[in-house]
Order: structure tokens, then C-alpha cells, then sequence
């Protein structure tokens, strides 16, 4: 009977202990839905049921209903299928509703569960790479870094990360003010680093994540990589931490392959659909 009773209380639900339902003919028009979403031109029937790997004739009808919800829309000059004005209503609401720090967040938490490393995410703010949340690592790490830090631009990971790829007016900005000079009267004195610029720009082009070894904090080494929008902007930098003697400088270590997956997925979450992140970096 106690058993019994504790199957039944709010917080034994049966439904855990099942595979949730699910209505498969909405997922069969998620399918083609989502085929549609990938392609950059208008499908024809036989190329859209292949991408959604259905047959034309089981397709067919789905299209008709996903029409008449205004989701989908024919050609009537060619007969091509693409998505339709409530489909681009629910992608902009979508975009509406997206905040960077809430879709980085589970990842970011993910990232440090999986790896032990200490994890960071950072927003560009006035006085340039701002760290919003820290998650500390699995052992201890001696850092000061908390939500509020502001990094240095060019001497952390974090910073280059978003020197890499940020337009240079807004990185000068935001040295000019760091260094009370919102003016810009100073400004000759920040463009006398174009050397370690044009490094922060090679690092997020060569290897898509920027790189500190022991500096600024000894014997502390850090992948930085930044994660885009839906329009190809830095939103976001996520950075994994940890001591020299458990986490590799190198390239194509553990430590910065992971971080990359890690921003590739901020990135889609965010809703931009390239690969490459250098497509989105200054010249």
C-alpha cells in the first residue's frame, strides 16, 4: 500500500516512468517544415519530400494542410514549395524572444559538468568583455573572475575572443573609455597595437577559438570562442579555464574542441546556420 501510495504522490508521477506521447503526423510535418528551413531556394515536390526522406505522394497532402496554415506557400508560376508568412511570423517571434544568456547558459553549465573546467560567459558591455556568469571548476582554480569582471581586450582569451571578430571602432571605443578617454583624444595610443589585433583576428580565423597559456594568470591556461546571432554577430563569448597541468594549450586539445562544439551550438541556438565562423570576421 505504501508503494502504491508513493507511486500516486505528485512527486513520483507515473508519466515519468513512460515515453511521453507524441502525434507522429506533426511530425511528419516537422519534417518537411525543417527541409524547407534548410534550403536557400524553393523546392519542388520530389526535392522536398527527399530531404524530408518521404515519399511525394505522402508528402503531398501534408503540404496541402501546412498551406492553408499559411506555413507553407506554392509557386504558382513553377510549382516549387517554400515557407510562408506564418512560418516567417514564427521565426520572428522566436528571434524576439531569444536572450543570448539564456540559451548560453545550459550549454555553459553543460560544458563545465563534462570537461571540470571553470567556465565563463561575457557580453560586450561600454567598458568592452563583461562576465555575466562564472561557473567555478570541478577542483579548485585561484581566480578572481566573477559576474561584473571586466577582461582585459587584448590580454585574455575573452577579450580576443571578441577582438577577433568585433568591427575596430568599437574595440577602440571601448579602450578609449577603459582608459578615460570616452573622447577618443587619446586614440593614437590604442592604435599602436595593430599587431596584437591582427593576432586576436588569426587566432578566431585559424582555429576558431582564441588562446591564453599561463597569462594573465599564472599557470592558468583558457580557450575563449565567440558565438553568433542570427545576423552574424558576436553575442556571446564562452570560456573554459583551468590549470596548466590538467588543461592543454594545445589547439587541438580536448579543451578547445569542446569549447568550439560548445559555441557552434550557442551559435545555432541563436539562430545563425553557418559553420564557419570566420565567414563573420573583420578584414
Amino acid at each position: 500500500m505504501k508503494d502504491a501510495m508513493n507511486r500516486s504522490h505528485p512527486e513520483h508521477p507515473l508519466t515519468e516512468e513512460k515515453e511521453q506521447r507524441a502525434v507522429q503526423s506533426i511530425e511528419v510535418g516537422g519534417r518537411l517544415l525543417l527541409a524547407l528551413a534548410t534550403s536557400q531556394t524553393p523546392l519542388t515536390l520530389r526535392d522536398l519530400s527527399s530531404l524530408a526522406d518521404l515519399p511525394a505522394s505522402r508528402a503531398h497532402p501534408y503540404l496541402v494542410s501546412l498551406g492553408k496554415l499559411k506555413l507553407v506557400e506554392q509557386e504558382a508560376e513553377t510549382g516549387r514549395y517554400t515557407l510562408g508568412p506564418a512560418a516567417l511570423q514564427l521565426g520572428l517571434t522566436c528571434l524576439h524572444q531569444l536572450d543570448p544568456f539564456q540559451a548560453a547558459l545550459p550549454i555553459a553549465q553543460q560544458l563545465a559538468e563534462s570537461t571540470g573546467h571553470a567556465v565563463a560567459l561575457a557580453v560586450w558591455g561600454n567598458f568592452g568583455p563583461t562576465i555575466i556568469r562564472m561557473i567555478d571548476a570541478r577542483e579548485p582554480l585561484h581566480i578572481s573572475m566573477r559576474a561584473g569582471t571586466v577582461m582585459s581586450i587584448l590580454g585574455t582569451a575573452t577579450g580576443r575572443a571578441f577582438a577577433g571578430v568585433l568591427p575596430i571602432e568599437r574595440i577602440e571605443k571601448a579602450m578609449a573609455v577603459a582608459l578615460g578617454d570616452p573622447d577618443g583624444l587619446k586614440i593614437s595610443l590604442l592604435r599602436a597595437t595593430p599587431k596584437a589585433l591582427r593576432e586576436a583576428v588569426e587566432e578566431i580565423r585559424d582555429h576558431g577559438v582564441a588562446r591564453a597559456e599561463g597569462r594573465p594568470i599564472p599557470g592558468v591556461n583558457a580557450f575563449s570562442a565567440p558565438a553568433f546571432n542570427h545576423e552574424g554577430e558576436p553575442a556571446i563569448v564562452i570560456t573554459a579555464m583551468g590549470h596548466q597541468d590538467h588543461f592543454s594549450a594545445d589547439w587541438n586539445s580536448s579543451a578547445a574542441q569542446a569549447v568550439r562544439a560548445a559555441a557552434a551550438e550557442i551559435s545555432g541556438r541563436l539562430g545563425w546556420r553557418s559553420t564557419m565562423p570566420s565567414q563573420t570576421i573583420r578584414n
